[in-house]
């Protein structure tokens, strides 16, 4: 790898990045100066006149993802510097930044993370032909064969990769159609989050860096949205070079690449990402020292803005009026022309899709509510309020819930208008949607919380559904106009992030020329302030905003996309709702619901540093059921789900049992009774659970077994006192459990004067003595207990009591040992099993016959 790169990208081609990423910059940050003034000037001018659109109905959560973390769970990733498939361990915190670990265990630990992946530019792929489709683009002078294979094969049918047009690729693929769907998911959430643009809480530094952008892009003939101002300013910038350095490249490196077609794929993709992680490392310190000059310059502007914003407002308004008298005509001509006959077609086109997306948010957030109101009344009650909150307030920001809403948006098409208006892709559009719905549905969760929090207060938690239903109404209530709203100033947004580029690209040829007389009319005071670029910008904004205005306020009059009327205004329709959005909800302190399986532990700087437990937004993949052997995203066990201090063994145990039962033969007829009953149970249910409690643990580790026992001699049995549930009594130490339920008697087959003495043998050390109350001894006797009786009738009393029948048998062993000493055994169920078996020789081995009970009784219990 370091070969190619370093045999390709020699010093002199190095000197040449660097030369032209530096072209660049200045440039823009010449650019950049001047639209830092113009940002400065509408921000004190906004703050001193105010203004403002409707109140919003709904309440707006400050920090939701506060002590969250997004998602985490393991996953294959491929290795670029061994070729090869390792399992890795991923988490995604609250900054949508995508960490890997070697393991769950070096997370846990504080550990720095092996690599860390920022999804901005890139695009979240589910299958290998679309990215195949991509790769096959990146040289599109070497035309690949039919019969070509990738240079990466998938061990599996499920693929995740994140593609990017620079910088490099990553692989992974994981076993199963449900973890592909939840982590496809979470990547597409990831990309659509860090290419949202930048954040908007910077007056000043946000509208100069995107208006100088868009200035800098024009002047190079680019105009339109663009795709890739995505991630951060340093990231954008590196983007920005990129764009003009990335074909220059392609032309003088992509002929000198040998190999197959797929060597040479890879070998240019190692390549533009060496020259992309070069010029990233140049745009961040140079985009933070322009930022540092700008902001040493801001007093003294801030100080000059304040003390003579009447003039410069005057002033602006007095060339804007000179050139709309000049440019006004001809952009009249040209919007009737060519951009009034299809206003109606790119709005139904941003319609359909969009008001579709918003309803299945309000579907969405309407099932939830239901969901939660079904377990307070069938189940949980009121005890797990606050785990069910929990989750609810998270809804938003999960990416499986709210797929639903997601993909109504992506079949947003644009095609033949695409084409028209010149503008890239509408991926722009589609994240724009995706993240308002997010927002709406996160505001309506939050309303809801504070709500319910509310009514709980001041009613108590008598009638919850009640509750919760009331809540529900007035939520839904202020969603559709929240909704509508947000509708009607997102189609307004992207007419204008489409139309407005193309006006501007078919007038500025014609009044480029006539622009610079225009600054001579603007005070060299003032001149930071009003640029004429700017203004002439303004001017064509106000000349088609009119007809943008009056197209979705047509729409909104048709039923049929829920938009409300701009003569609705709600306004105080809850005045004191606003007062209650200061103070969060902590369901998990005032209600429960802390459920371990919602935690995960975050590590402060993304490794070493103390760690605190966040709750995870997503849970992690758990199959219905039982869990399958390869699954990779497995859940972090709960308290209940701590496995006891014999269950490995015994879970070999069942294995080797469930081995033999499929090894065995027919039961013998002796069995038939207890089969024929034990033939519905297991029909219904072929494998053994898990034990549910110590009781079942303790039967597993020492099973309950059933003895066959060969009847002795007349003469040593006449003696020995019976109990009347034809249960033998146990000596003091004896103790054998026994299966419920008496097993018919099979005849006996002939046997030899040696197997005779060996049975009167082990039953005179065994003591096992039988007598039938007609004066008929059985062939064979089953000793059994039922384990629903009473044990006193079968245990030995501690308490001192001995019921007569013992007494008279310990009399009877007195004597009989007197006559001849026989040692005591105090016999262990395996040991009786190996023993009742040499001298009983029948068509089943008792071994067979015992584990076959034992998986027997387990599928009973």
């Amino acid at each position: 790898m370091g070969d190619v790169i370093s045999s390709h990208l020699d010093e002199g081609k190095r000197e040449m990045i660097t030369a032209c990423t530096c072209v660049v910059l200045e440039e823009f940050g010449r650019v950049y100066k001047q639209q830092y003034a113009v940002a400065l000037f509408n921000s004190v001018r906004f703050e001193i006149e105010g203004g403002g659109g409707r109140q919003s109905q709904l309440l707006h959560r400050k920090d939701p993802l506060k002590d969250k973390c997004i998602f985490s769970g393991s996953l294959y990733k491929y290795l670029d510097e061994n070729k090869k498939w390792r399992h890795r361990y991923l988490y995604v915190d609250n900054t949508y930044n995508i960490a890997f670990y070697e393991n769950k265990q070096t997370h846990d630990r504080g550990l720095h993370p092996r690599e860390t992946i920022s999804c901005a530019g890139y695009r979240a792929l589910g299958s290998m032909d679309e990215y195949l489709e991509l790769l096959n683009a990146s040289l599109p002078g070497v035309k690949a064969k039919a019969s070509s294979s990738p240079f990466l094969k998938c061990p599996s049918g499920y693929p995740l990769i994140l593609w990017h047009p620079y910088a490099r690729h990553y692989y992974f693929c994981v076993m199963t159609d449900k973890e592909h769907s939840k982590w496809l998911a979470v990547l597409q959430d990831c990309v659509r989050h860090t290419n949202n643009g930048l954040p908007e809480e910077s007056a000043v530094q946000t509208p100069a860096f995107t208006d100088a952008l868009r200035l800098y892009r024009q002047s190079k003939g680019h105009y339109g949205t663009w795709d890739m101002m995505c991630g951060d300013p340093a990231q954008i910038l590196a983007n920005l070079v990129m764009e003009t350095l990335h074909p220059e490249l392609r032309t003088l490196i992509a002929v000198r690449l040998k190999g197959k077609l797929q060597q040479r794929q890879r070998n240019w993709m190692l390549i533009s990402d060496a020259v992309y992680k070069q010029v990233l490392s140049q745009t961040q310190p140079q985009y933070e020292a322009l930022v540092q000059v700008c902001e040493g310059q801001r007093p003294r502007l801030d100080a000059a803005l304040r003390t003579d914003m009447d003039q410069i407002i005057t002033s602006k308004e007095h060339i804007t009026a000179k050139m709309r008298s000049m440019v006004l005509l001809r952009a009249d001509q040209l919007i009737r022309s060519s951009v009034q006959p299809y206003i109606s077609s790119i709005l139904e086109a941003l319609m359909e899709p969009t008001s579709r997306g918003f309803a299945e948010v309000r579907d969405v957030f309407f099932r939830e509510l239901v969901e939660v109101s079904k377990n307070m009344i069938n189940h949980d009650g009121k005890d797990k309020l606050g785990e069910h909150m929990e989750k609810l307030s998270m809804l938003a920001f999960h990416p499986v819930k709210m797929h639903s809403c997601y993909e109504k948006m992506e079949q947003l098409s644009l095609d033949g208008l695409q084409q028209r208006f010149h503008f890239s892709s509408p991926s722009v559009f589609i994240h724009r949607a995706q993240i308002l719905m997010r927002g709406e549905m996160d505001n309506a969760v939050y309303t809801f919380e504070q709500l319910l929090h509310q009514a709980l207060g001041s009613q108590g938690e008598e009638d919850l559904c009640k509750a919760i239903q009331g809540c529900q109404d007035r939520v839904l209530k202020k969603y559709d106009y929240d909704s509508s709203s947000v509708r009607k100033r997102f189609f307004r947004e992207a007419l204008l992030q489409i139309i407005i580029p193309y006006m501007l690209q078919q007038l500025s040829p014609t009044f480029s020329s006539d622009l610079p007389r225009f600054q001579e009319l603007i005070f060299e005071d003032f001149s930071h302030f009003i640029l004429v670029e700017n203004v002439f910008e303004e001017v064509v904004l106000q000349a088609v905003t009119k007809d943008i205005m009056m197209a979705v306020k047509e729409a909104a009059v048709q039923k049929r996309h829920n938009l409300y009327r701009d003569s609705i205004i709600m306004t105080n329709s809850d005045p004191n709702l606003h007062l209650l959005g200061e103070n969060p909800v902590d369901w998990s302190q005032e209600y429960g619901g802390d459920n371990p399986d919602n935690l995960a532990t975050l590590r402060d700087g993304g490794g070493g540093g103390s760690s605190r437990r966040r709750r995870q937004v997503v849970s992690m993949i758990q199959s219905d059921g039982m869990l399958l052997p390869y699954e990779s995203c497995m859940e972090v066990p709960g308290v209940e789900g701590i496995p006891e201090e014999n269950e490995a063994q015994m879970e070999e145990e069942e294995d080797g049992e469930g081995k033999a039962k499929s090894e065995s033969p027919e039961m013998p007829s002796s069995l038939t009774t207890t089969s024929a009953a034990l033939e519905a149970a297991m029909s219904c249910q072929l494998e053994p659970e898990s034990p549910d409690s110590v009781q079942e643990i303790r039967a597993l580790i020492n099973p309950v077994v059933e003895v066959l026992v060969p009847a002795a001699s007349k003469s040593a049995d006449s003696d020995t006192p019976i109990l009347t549930n034809r249960v033998e009594s146990l000596e003091e130490g004896e103790e054998v459990q026994k299966e419920s339920g008496a097993v018919p008697p099979k005849e006996e087959e002939p046997r030899s004067a040696e197997e005779q003495q060996d049975t009167e043998q082990y039953t005179q050390e065994g003591r096992f003595q039988q007598e039938d109350q007609d004066g008929e001894l059985p062939a064979e006797i089953a000793v059994t207990i039922d384990c629903n009786s009473n044990p006193s009738s079968y245990h030995h009393d501690d308490s001192g009591f001995q019921s007569p029948t013992n007494e008279a048998l310990e009399e009877e062993e007195d004597e009989h040992e007197k006559t001849e000493p026989v040692k005591t055994i105090v016999a262990d169920p395996k040991e009786v099993l190996l023993d009742v078996l040499q001298p009983n020789s029948t068509d089943v081995s008792l071994t067979e016959m015992v584990q076959n009970r034992e998986h027997t009784r387990d599928v009973l219990l």
